[in-house]
């Protein structure tokens, strides 16, 4: 299943140097920006839960030496699945 969510960075600006290193760490499902001071990284990531989307994109980010502050999920993409 396929998760969208946004990772909001620490940093306030990333390098060229820091955004190909978060692609080469598997980052690849991500798209960079930053406005008005604030870096964020839109992720759409195919993973069995959002849980697991957001945590392994989280340990991609911390392994290149940058921190997330915040991660941001839209309500209308969280979708509950009924029990069976």
């Amino acid at each position: 299943m396929s998760h969208e969510f946004t990772l909001v960075l620490t940093a306030p600006e990333v390098t060229n140097d820091q955004i190909n290193a978060l692609y080469e760490a598997g980052l690849d499902d991500g798209t960079v920006s930053t406005s008005r001071g604030i870096t964020s990284i839109d992720v759409t990531r195919d993973a069995e839960s959002l849980e697991s989307a957001i945590r392994s994109a989280i340990g991609q980010v911390n392994s290149v030496g940058l921190s997330v502050a915040t991660v941001e999920i839209e309500a209308d993409r969280i979708v509950h699945q009924p029990a069976v």
